[in-house]
This record gives C-alpha cells, sequence and structure tokens, in this order.
C-alpha cells in the first residue's frame, strides 16, 4: 500500500506514524516544502519570549531526540522529503508530480491513498508598507527565529501586535515579558473573540494592568518607515511608534492544490471532508487545518484550526486508510490559552453565537476562587455557562482568572459532549480536597447559578444590561451588600453600601418605587440579598450577574 502525505507539521505526522504501526508493510512518503517538520507550532509565542530556550526544543521528541527526516527514517520507517513541493495530483493516474525546490527537478509519485495536511497560512492584510523589515508573522520556525532575533539585538523598545486572537494576545505578552513595549492593535471591539465581549474585556484589563496598550475597534491603515525598515503604524486611532510588527490577523487553509485537483471545498473555504475525513474522492483524505470539521453543538460546518484537533484528525485518517473503520465527530472549538498568568479558556457556544444560531439561552457569570479560600495558593477564576432554556442543556462555558479555569472547562467539554443538562451537571461526582478545589466545584456552582435562573428564583442582571441602564440615565439603585472594607477598596460607580448583615434592619431605607439591583463581590450575598428584598414585599429586586468581580466597565478604587 502506497501512501503520500502532503505536509508534515502536525497532522501529516501523525497519520504517517500511525499507518505504520497498523501497516509495517506500507510504503508511506511525507511531502514538505518547508524545512522544518513536526514541530510545535502552537510554542513559537515561548520560544520568542525564551520560556523555551532552544529552537531544537520545538521540534524534539520528550527524549530529547529531534523529529527530522533521518528520525522519521529510522524510528517510523517513514521517508519525509524536505524542501519538495506537491505541485500537480493527477487523480486519474493516482499520480503526485513533485519538485525538488533546491534543485528544481520534478518526478512523480504513485499513490493508492493521497491525503491532504497542507495546513494554513497567515493572513497578511493589503496594507501598504506591508513589505517593510521587521514586519512578520509568527507561523513557523524561520519567523519565531526572525523575531526573536530582532528582539535579541536591543533595538526593539516599540512592538506593535495586529490582531488580538490567541496567537496576538501570547505574542503580546511574549513581547511585553522581553521587556518591549507593546501595543496590540484589533479591528474589532473586543480581543479574544471566541469569549463573549464581557469576558474578553476582562482579559483586556488584566493586559493593561501588565503594560501592554490594548486599543479595539482600531483598524490598521499603513505601515510607514525609514531607510526599508517599519518605525510607526498608521491607525484610526493615531500612529503608533514600532521597531517591530508582528501580524496575528488569523489564517486562511492552503486549499489551491486541492482545488487544482478538483476536490470539493466546504462552506468555510477548508477542505470538505465526511466524518472519515475523506474527500469528495475516496482515495484523498485531508485533515488538520486545510480541512472542515463540524461543531458538535450546531452541527454545522465549521473551521478550526487547532494543533490538538489535527493530531486527533490524524489518527482517525490513518485507521480508515488501514482499514480500521473511525469517525472524526467534530469538535467544540475547546482552546486555552495564558495571559500574564491569567488562564483563558471556552468551550461550545459563546452566548452571542447561541443567538445567531437561532437558540434561547440564559448565560449565567460565577465568579470564586479554584480552592478553598483558607488554602495557600488559592486563585480566583470566573466561569460563564451558556445554556438552552428549551432543553436546560449546557451548550458553551468560558472562564478567565488567575485560577485553574482550564479543568473546569474541559469538564464543561465533556458535559457538553455528552448533551448533559446542568441539572446533571450540578451533581457530577467532581475530585474534592482543599489543595485542589472548593467542595462544591466552581462549575457545579456555576450550574446550580443556572439551574436557579432557569427556574426564576430570582431575576439576575448581567453588567452589560445593567451598564446600558446607568448610561441611559435610568433611575435605578445599585445596591452593594459588602463589607465597609471591601467597599473602600473598590466599588460600581453610584452604588450604595448596606452591608448583607444589616439589611432585614434596613429594608424601608430603600425605595419601593425603583428597580434595586443587589450585588457583592461574587453576587452570592446579593442573591441572598435579594431574597430578602423579595421576602419583605420589594418586587422590583434583580441580582447583578457576577458581581464586582466580572464588572467589566470602571470601578472606583480607594475611599470617597
Amino acid at each position: 500500500m502506497k501512501v503520500v502525505v502532503i505536509g508534515a507539521v502536525a497532522a501529516g505526522p501523525k497519520v504517517a506514524s500511525r499507518i505504520m504501526r497498523l501497516r509495517p508493510d506500507a510504503q508511506v512518503t511525507v511531502l514538505e516544502r518547508n524545512e522544518h517538520i513536526s514541530f510545535a507550532g502552537c510554542g513559537l509565542p515561548y520560544y520568542v519570549s525564551g520560556a523555551v530556550k532552544e529552537q531544537k526544543d520545538l521540534m524534539s521528541t520528550p527524549a530529547g531526540v529531534k523529529r527530522d527526516p533521518t528520525f522519521f527514517e529510522k524510528v517510523k520507517n517513514v521517508r519525509v522529503l524536505t524542501r519538495t513541493e506537491a505541485v500537480h495530483v493527477d487523480r486519474q493516474t493516482k499520480r503526485v508530480r513533485v519538485r525538488n525546490l533546491q534543485t528544481g527537478a520534478e518526478s512523480d509519485l504513485e499513490y493508492d491513498y493521497l491525503v491532504f495536511a497542507t495546513g494554513a497560512s497567515p493572513i497578511r492584510p493589503p496594507l501598504p508598507g506591508l513589505d517593510l523589515a521587521n514586519v512578520f508573522t509568527l507561523h513557523s520556525i524561520p519567523d519565531a527565529d526572525a523575531v526573536r532575533q530582532r528582539v535579541d539585538s536591543g533595538m526593539v523598545h516599540h512592538a506593535v501586535v495586529i490582531g488580538g486572537g490567541l496567537i496576538g494576545v501570547e505574542t503580546a505578552e511574549s513581547l511585553r515579558e522581553r521587556g518591549c513595549h507593546v501595543t496590540l492593535v484589533e479591528m474589532m471591539d473586543q480581543i479574544l473573540w471566541p469569549l463573549d465581549w464581557e469576558m474578553a474585556k476582562l482579559v483586556e484589563q488584566h493586559m493593561a494592568a501588565n503594560g501592554v496598550d490594548v486599543l479595539t475597534s482600531t483598524k490598521v491603515l499603513a505601515f510607514h518607515g525609514a531607510q526599508g525598515a517599519v518605525t510607526r503604524v498608521e491607525t484610526t486611532s493615531g500612529d503608533i511608534p514600532a521597531d517591530l510588527v508582528v501580524l496575528g490577523v488569523g489564517v486562511k487553509p492552503n486549499v489551491e492544490l486541492a482545488v487544482n485537483a478538483g476536490l470539493e471545498l466546504g462552506r468555510t473555504g477548508a477542505i470538505r471532508v465526511d466524518s472519515h475525513l475523506r474527500t469528495s474522492d475516496p482515495a484523498i483524505y485531508a485533515l488538520g487545518d486545510c480541512a472542515e470539521t463540524v461543531h458538535l453543538v450546531t452541527g454545522e460546518p465549521c473551521y478550526a484550526p487547532l494543533g490538538s484537533t489535527a493530531n486527533k484528525q490524524g489518527r482517525v485518517a490513518a485507521n480508515n486508510i488501514c482499514g480500521i473503520e473511525d469517525v472524526f465527530p467534530g469538535v467544540l472549538g475547546s482552546t486555552v490559552c495564558r495571559v500574564f498568568q491569567f488562564t483563558v479558556a471556552r468551550t461550545g457556544l459563546t452566548e452571542k453565537a447561541a443567538r445567531a444560531a437561532g437558540y434561547e439561552v440564559i448565560s449565567v457569570l460565577v465568579p470564586g476562587p479554584d480552592k478553598p479560600h483558607y488554602m495557600p495558593g488559592a486563585n480566583p477564576i470566573i466561569l460563564k455557562l451558556v445554556v438552552d432554556v428549551k432543553t436546560r442543556r449546557l451548550i458553551g462555558a468560558q472562564g478567565v482568572g488567575m485560577g485553574e479555569a482550564d479543568k473546569r472547562i474541559d469538564a464543561a467539554a465533556v458535559a457538553i459532549t455528552a448533551g448533559m443538562t446542568v441539572d446533571q451537571v450540578a451533581k457530577l461526582d467532581l475530585c474534592y480536597a482543599p489543595p485542589f478545589s472548593p467542595a462544591m466545584d466552581n462549575l457545579i456552582t456555576a450550574a446550580d447559578v443556572a439551574r436557579n435562573k432557569l427556574d426564576g428564583r430570582v431575576p439576575f442582571v448581567s453588567p452589560m444590561e445593567v451598564h446600558a441602564k446607568l448610561q441611559k440615565g435610568e433611575d435605578i439603585v445599585l445596591l452593594d451588600v459588602r463589607s465597609p472594607a471591601e467597599y473602600e477598596t473598590v466599588r460600581l460607580p453610584n452604588s450604595t453600601l448596606i452591608p448583607l448583615g444589616a439589611l432585614r434592619g434596613r429594608v424601608n431605607e430603600l425605595p419601593r418605587d425603583k428597580e434595586i439591583i443587589a450585588f457583592c463581590a461574587v453576587s452570592l450575598r446579593g442573591y441572598e440579598a435579594a431574597l430578602i428584598l423579595k421576602a419583605a414585599g420589594l418586587e422590583r429586586v434583580r441580582v447583578l450577574d457576577g458581581g464586582v468581580a466580572a464588572w467589566p466597565y470602571e470601578k472606583v478604587m480607594g475611599k470617597k
């Protein structure tokens, strides 16, 4: 059995290695137009920062052996041809025309099965000055080397990162850790579009607190330079000095070869595949960043270029090629990144995406420590759950904060995949011991809050709704039921303080003809306050989702 694999970064090496484990008699040839293969692309920002010390660490096995063509030949019995480009696929004769990029010589490779693992390319927007020196992307080993060498030169005082996605925020952190003054420019009204706005805003505020200037709703107009090198970036918010620019505005699937071969593309512009990862030609498979997949909640096609997805798909494609039926069901878009000690994670649908897809949803914001407050190392996280009102199913989750949000989002991903309701999630038998989690894990608490909201125990209101009311000048009461010490440290503008312990005796101080929005640090006491006020006959009472901790707008700091 002859298999030709085009692409040797993530999906390609995985499918090739798996085939040789299942079929040692197979002949597998992997083509890669670049020099470096099987490298950790997601580790590039950490190579720039110096957390990853050497280039070889991105291409080595856990035992320290470099994954190069010799390694694949000796250990995997896979032939890898670097600096070799596939230029044409003849589906009728099952041949791939390849070109040696060093010599220009061309030859044909026969195949029984062909695998497209051609990946994606970074988007380079057609802007004036784009070709100036020191304007980089961060997609390959040479990219990372170029950025790191420029920073190592000591000539980078001002760095500008274009794009507020995962690569953008990770690169901004890396450059800031190297001592650069960093400005992050994002054309949308938020960074990290896989999050809902209020969660992304909390991350943005955290980046600002760590010295990154974040400009949202800002478009780049041009790059300007002197002596052929970039010196400033022109934007709709003004000019920004720049000794280095990194573009992180997204990627596009590499599909040109597939299109020329007559393969069908999906609605997302990536190669269309079935659940077995077969293309419109049953002898050709596609996987990784060049292939379309399916969202597990909506069932709709989606594009999810992630190394984790590519590796899982590599195994599925190899199994099918070797006669072991296997399927790749789809993804939830689960992602995680670190942003200056913040863990930022999400899975499933955002509230915005769920509403756009036609779901009637409720959402909850639930802050809390990731371990009992009395334990050393306890850190706060904020979870947001998105729940389908009709079925009570959990369909999305997000988590940000200094604590361990990732394991809660991983558990949520399992629950969403299993189609669990928040009633079931609230009773999950999760591990508990004080060094690891509260007795009521953050995810369980968030599920219970969602149940209260679904059952109409007390009306909740989101920070965005409250802010809109304030902007419109509505006469509402922001009732803070924390302690005076907490209030003097940080508070919401124009809020009224009545500590929870004093509330029953001071109910008459509150107007009965105005809407009262109760809250505390995380709105647990705010919820209890709302119950007290309801019992006292006040009807227009709501609870602020997430309390002070999840308030993404301006806060007042210090004593009055």
